[in-house]
């Protein structure tokens, strides 16, 4: 049997769902090939999404016109904003959601959305004409063809998976894995290697004393993820928990680390090493009495809860011996032990900017397989990769995010120009913009361009303008108005801040970190009926966006300005302009790198590990600049 499609997405994870959905929206005839149906947008580990730098991705895929917020918001069963206590550019929503009704809405969307089409089977190899993928094959014996082929297999490929000493084939725990995507690619020159991930026990809530957990609840805010005003938090709220190891705990874990996979040599590959396993942990930090453990629910009608921060690979006894040593689960009963699990992934710096494969035409990587952790990280390279899927079969310029545009450019811009050695998480720390890169302004900086491609509905940029034009009129008032002492002062004084002497534009006022437009509403009428207006109109929002960018404007521009002079250096093209190898006046280090990576621009060869500022001059001074 033979099918033809514009573009075939391979896997149904977050990477999978996002991709799939943007190739069909922008018109591309869409077929959306996964083993289990039933399994769309499974979350494999824990039941949230969002979190530090994270929640900026969520809030930039829903600026573009995908999902990932949307079927959040919807299922979420509490929400956080975290780093409150910061600046706005690190703060960063998270949700827990309900695991079960996340991937069952995820599949409802995906099925009415007339472009896209499903197939449940598995991928068994590719269709390559000469070096073009033109399709792929499966194991029902289907050929479909396409004009683009996005791979987004997470963990499945030559899946691995661990409890102790033992270990068996699976892409997840009772799933299992594929084979022979890897191999094909290998002998088309496409570098490949291994990486662990871990995830931790489910525990039966029934068997949990919560009198000797401490209650986490989550924001009493109307605060979401996507910018939609009509989309809206539908399920009841629920308290995580916070329980603690201790020196008992400890030893039982260190008792069976020669059980451990990670230490007696059965497991080879690179782990995430910012979400260590409990047993890595108990030796990098053997000094520490504690570790800090979060119950978290899986979702608003069931018993099953996610032990956040006991990720292991223990044998199963030993992991539940442990455990019971904690006060709260003395009478522990699990659903199942954690486990590691081991994968293949494919070298990303053999990627351009667009996730397209240099080595195959019209061959898309999006998701783990390109060396990342993290569903958020997984969708946001699936949308641009549906994107330009799309565009590669139907012509039309590419779409690429800067990465002063988003922190999906900074995402896929690391992973091209340096790789990874072990699996790459985001983190506010790896923008250097992140004044602009804040979460509540991820619309500003990404809609209007998603509209443009076509991805983006025309009421959500109908919502954009009116958002932009409820800013504008907010600054401009504050910006005019002449603020009085006897007006004002009670409420300074009320906020521990200096009382003023002499009449002042608001806006001085509103640039002191104890005031905002909320605790000053009483004092100015015309501010008091806009706040009213917004709260009654669902648009909060709003009024945080102009309180940040009034009290951060020149952090603001002064950071355009230092990307804008960067951005210079983009616009020097170099790719396939020059014979590394031959310019002796380069390092050698730079001449393999540069080599290897063959980069588009003067900016991202700069980015280039191992690329000193000699090397680039010397690329400035060949490229006449």
């Amino acid at each position: 049997m033979k099918f033809e499609y514009d573009v075939i997405v391979v896997g149904a994870g977050h990477s999978g769902c996002e991709a799939a959905s943007a190739a069909a929206h922008l018109g591309s005839k869409t077929l959306l090939i996964t083993m289990d149906m039933n399994k769309t947008a499974q979350m494999s580990c824990n039941p949230a999404i969002g979190g530090i730098a994270k929640g900026q991705i969520v809030r930039e895929i829903d600026a573009l016109g995908g999902y990932m917020g949307i079927i959040t918001d919807r299922t979420a069963i509490q929400f956080r904003m975290l780093n409150r206590s910061k600046g706005p550019a690190v703060w960063s929503p998270r949700a827990q959601s309900d695991r079960i009704k996340y991937g069952i809405l995820w599949r409802e969307i995906l099925d009415g959305i007339p472009n896209l089409f499903q197939w449940q089977d598995t991928v068994t190899g590719f269709i390559i004409n000469g070096n073009t993928v033109i399709g792929v094959k499966t194991q029902l014996g289907v050929e479909a063809y396409a004009k683009s082929v996005v791979l987004t297999t997470g963990t499945f490929l030559n899946g691995l998976i661990h409890t102790g000493r033992i270990k068996f084939p699976g892409g997840r725990i009772s799933e299992p894995a594929s084979y022979g995507l890897t191999e094909q690619l290998r002998t088309c020159g496409i570098n490949t290697g291994r990486m662990k991930t871990g995830t931790p026990v489910r525990i039966d809530a029934r068997s949990v004393n919560f009198d000797l957990t401490t209650e986490q609840k989550g924001d009493e805010t109307a605060d979401k993820f996507s910018y939609l005003p009509d989309v809206k938090r539908e399920l009841k709220q629920i308290s995580c928990r916070l329980v603690y190891t201790n020196e008992e705990t400890h030893e039982i874990l260190r008792k069976g680390l020669k059980e451990s996979p990670i230490y007696n040599g059965q497991i080879q590959s690179t782990g995430p090493r910012y979400c260590p396993s409990i047993e890595t942990k108990i030796v990098t930090f053997a000094d520490k009495i504690h570790h800090q453990l979060f119950l978290e629910p899986e979702g608003e009608n069931t018993n099953e809860y996610y032990l956040n921060g006991f990720s292991s690979s223990l044998p199963v006894d030993i992991q539940i011996k442990a455990l019971k040593t904690i006060p709260a689960f003395k009478e522990l009963t699990v659903y199942r032990p954690g486990y590691a699990i081991e994968y293949d992934y494919f070298d990303p710096a053999q990627l351009t900017h667009t996730l397209e494969s240099k080595i195959i035409r019209n061959l898309f990587l999006a998701g783990q397989i390109n060396g990342t952790t993290g569903y958020e990280e997984a969708a946001g390279q699936g949308i641009i990769a549906g994107i330009n899927a799309h565009v590669k079969a139907f012509g039309g310029a590419t779409f690429t995010l800067k990465r002063d545009e988003a922190y999906i450019g900074v995402l896929i811009d690391d992973l091209v120009t340096k790789g990874v050695d072990e699996p790459y998480r985001m983190f506010t720390s790896r923008a250097e913009y992140r004044i602009l890169l804040r979460q509540d302004n991820a619309d500003f900086r990404l809609t209007e361009k998603a509209y443009a491609l076509g991805l983006a509905s025309a009421y959500r940029y109908k919502m954009l303008k009116e958002k932009k034009e409820k800013m504008k009129e907010i600054i401009s008032f504050v910006q005019n108005y002449s603020v009085k002492p006897d007006q004002i002062n009670g409420t300074l004084k009320s906020l521990k801040t200096d009382e003023i002497r002499h009449g002042c534009k608001l806006t001085e006022i509103l640039k002191r970190p104890q005031v905002n437009l909320r605790n000053i509403a009483h004092n100015i009428l015309e501010i008091g009926n806009m706040i009213d207006s917004l709260k009654k109109a669902g648009k909060e929002e709003i009024i945080e966006n102009a309180d940040i960018h009034i009290k951060y404007e020149g952090y603001i521009a002064r950071e355009k300005q230092i990307a804008d002079r960067m951005n210079r250096l983009e616009n020097i093209k170099i790719k396939n302009r020059f014979d590394y190898r031959s310019i002796r006046s380069l390092s050698t280090e730079a001449r393999e790198k540069l080599t290897k990576i063959d980069p588009d621009t003067i900016a991202q060869a700069s980015r280039i590990p191992g690329i000193s500022p000699s090397d680039i001059n010397v690329l400035l001074v060949l490229s006449g600049r």
